[in-house]
């Protein structure tokens, strides 16, 4: 199985975990946020799936958050 992992943090601290990967018959975007909050989307391709993920880290980073 292949999956896409990406962390954002702020100050030190990570704020939040994406991580995208292929599930059964869709794309799946699992996150975790600092507070502990966890949720999951499902997407019908992987390119509608990453999109989301890249526009996600994109709004961290203007709100000051590095990406890794």
């Amino acid at each position: 199985m292949t999956e896409l992992i990406r962390e954002a943090n702020r100050d030190g601290r990570r704020v939040a975990t994406l991580r995208c990967y292929d599930g059964e018959g869709a794309t799946i975007v699992e996150y975790e946020s600092e507070s502990g909050r966890k949720g999951a989307y499902r997407f019908a391709t992987a390119p509608d799936a990453f999109r989301f993920v890249q526009e996600a880290l994109l709004a961290m980073q203007y709100l000051g958050c590095t990406v890794d």
